[in-house]
C-alpha cells in the first residue's frame, strides 16, 4: 500500500505498492508539495441486525432471544484533515471528526440506568477535534510533536482509516476495549530509522471512573470538562518494522495510572490511604501483509488493570447523578483477530490494467472486555467470537464499496447476533 500523508496524518490508499504507511506517518510526502493540504475520509453504512437491541438481551436472554430484526443507516465517521507547512521544519496538522451524524438533541436508553430513557445534547454522535498539533522536523529520524495526537495502541488505532480494514465497521474487538480512535493531548517523538519507524508519547493518564464491564478502558480517555485532567500520566510506545517487502510488523505498549485522575480527584479516602494506582498496562502485536494479490491483517492485544477490585468502589462511581460508570471492571481484557482478502480482479487483465480491485474476504476475531478477578462475578456474554465474510470493491483506489454477513458467536443461551451490512467509504485529498 502507498499513502498520501497529510501533515503527519497518514491516509493509506491501496495500490500496486507493497508498503503500508501508518496513521501518524510523515508530513513530507504530501505537504512538501504545497503549503496547505486538505483531505479526509468518510463512511456511510446500512445494517440489518437479526437480533434484539434491548438493554436486557444479555441479563434476560431467553425473553429477547427471538425478537424481530431491525435496520439502521449510519455515518460512522466523516473526517476533515487540514494541515499547513510553515517552513523551516514547522508544520501544523488537524483532524475534525463527525461521528454518527454530528450533534444535536437525542434520546437513548441507558444500560447503567436499567434501560430508562435519557435525553442527551447530541444527535447520537459527536463532533471532535481528534488531532491538533504543531511539529518540528529535525530529520527523517527525529520529529517532535506537541498537541492533541492519536495514541497508536493496537492495529485499529494506528490504521483507523476505512480502507485499512475489510469490514463495514471498524473491527469490534479493539474498538470495544480501547478508545477508538484513541486521541489525547500530549507530546510525541517519532521518526524512521532504516527499516524501522518508532513513536514515543507522553500523555495524561486515563480516568478509572469511566471504566466499565462492557468496554473496559474505552471511555477512560474522554473528558466531560473543557480540559483534560492530568493528575496522573502515561507513556505509549509503538515500533513498526518494514524489512520484508509487503509486510509490516508492529508492536505497541502503554503504561499509566488511572485512579484519582478526574476533576476534584474523586478517589475514595480508602483509595488514597492505600495508595491505589489503577495501573493500566497494555501490550499489542499486529501485522499487515500486502503482496501477491492478498491482503492479510492480524492483531493480538492484552491489557491488565491493577487494583481492579477497588475501581468499582471509588467515590465518584457510587452516585446516580455522576457521569461515571458503576459497573464491575475486569482485571484484564483481550482482543485478537485476523482477516484475509484476495483480489479476484487480479486474474482479469482488463480490470487489472484499469486498477480496479475486488477483494473476497474472511474475518475472525475474539474479544473479552471483562476478565474478572476471583472476587468479581462472571458475565459470560462479554466473551465474543465474531466471524464475517464479504467483499470490497474498489472502482478507484480512493473508494471502497463493502458488503458483509457476520455473526457474533456467544455462549449457549444467547442469540448469536447475525447481521448484514453494506457501506461505502473514501480516503483522499481535495487540495
Amino acid at each position: 500500500m502507498t499513502a498520501c500523508v497529510l501533515a503527519g496524518i497518514g491516509i493509506s490508499i491501496p495500490s500496486t505498492s507493497n508498503a503500508q504507511v501508518s496513521t501518524s506517518d510523515s508530513v513530507m510526502n504530501h505537504a512538501n508539495k504545497q503549503k496547505l493540504s486538505v483531505g479526509g475520509y468518510g463512511e456511510v453504512a446500512y445494517s440489518r441486525e437479526f437480533y434484539s437491541d434491548n438493554v436486557y438481551r444479555y441479563s434476560k436472554a431467553s425473553a429477547y432471544k427471538n425478537d424481530p430484526s431491525h435496520g439502521k443507516f449510519d455515518i460512522p465517521h466523516a473526517v476533515i484533515y487540514l494541515s499547513y507547512d510553515f517552513g523551516k521544519g514547522w508544520t501544523m496538522g488537524s483532524e475534525i471528526e463527525f461521528e454518527h451524524g454530528g450533534t444535536g438533541v437525542s434520546y437513548e436508553k441507558e444500560y447503567e440506568e436499567s434501560g430508562e430513557w435519557e435525553q442527551e445534547v447530541e444527535k447520537g454522535g459527536e463532533v471532535e477535534l481528534e488531532q491538533f498539533w504543531l511539529q518540528k522536523t529535525f530529520s527523517r529520524g527525529l520529529n517532535v510533536r506537541f498537541g492533541h495526537i492519536v495514541v497508536p495502541i493496537g492495529l485499529t488505532n494506528a490504521h483507523h482509516e476505512p480502507l485499512n480494514f475489510f469490514t463495514v465497521y471498524r473491527p469490534e474487538g479493539e474498538a470495544t476495549i480501547f478508545p477508538c480512535t484513541w486521541h489525547q493531548t500530549g507530546a510525541s517523538i517519532w521518526g524512521r530509522v532504516g527499516k524501522f519507524k518508532y513513536e514515543l508519547q507522553f500523555l495524561a493518564g486515563l480516568n478509572a471512573l469511566s471504566f466499565s464491564r462492557d468496554n473496559w478502558i474505552q471511555k477512560g480517555g474522554s473528558s466531560a470538562f473543557e480540559f483534560e485532567p492530568s493528575n496522573k500520566y502515561a507513556i505509549a510506545l509503538r515500533i513498526d518494522n518494514y524489512s520484508i517487502p509487503g509486510l509490516r510488523l508492529g508492536i505497541s505498549g502503554y503504561y499509566g495510572h488511572s485512579i484519582d485522575n478526574s476533576l476534584g480527584r474523586e478517589a475514595s479516602d480508602e483509595a488514597s490511604s492505600r495508595n491505589l494506582k489503577g495501573a493500566v498496562t497494555i501490550g499489542t502485536f499486529d501485522f499487515t501483509y500486502n503482496a501477491h494479490n492478498w491482503i492479510v491483517r492480524g492483531n493480538f492485544d492484552y491489557g491488565h488493570l491493577g487494583d481492579a477490585n477497588d475501581v468499582r468502589l471509588l467515590t465518584g462511581r457510587q452516585t446516580k447523578t455522576s457521569p461515571f460508570n458503576r459497573d464491575y471492571v475486569g482485571k484484564a481484557a483481550i482482543a485478537t483477530g485476523i482477516e484475509a482478502g484476495w483480489d479476484v480482479f487480479s486474474q482479469i487483465q482488463k480490470l487489472r490494467q484499469d486498477k480496479q480491485k475486488f477483494y473476497v474476504f474472511g474475518h475472525y476475531e475474539y474479544y473479552n472486555s471483562y476478565i474478572p478477578t476471583s472476587e468479581e462475578p462472571a458475565y459470560p456474554y462479554t466473551k465474543k467470537n465474531r466471524m464475517a465474510f464479504g467483499i470490497n470493491y474498489y472502482p478507484i483506489s480512493q473508494i471502497a464499496i463493502k458488503a458483509e454477513y457476520s455473526k457474533r458467536l456467544l455462549q449457549s443461551g444467547y442469540n448469536n447476533e447475525p447481521s448484514f451490512s453494506i457501506g461505502i467509504a473514501y480516503e483522499g485529498f481535495f487540495l
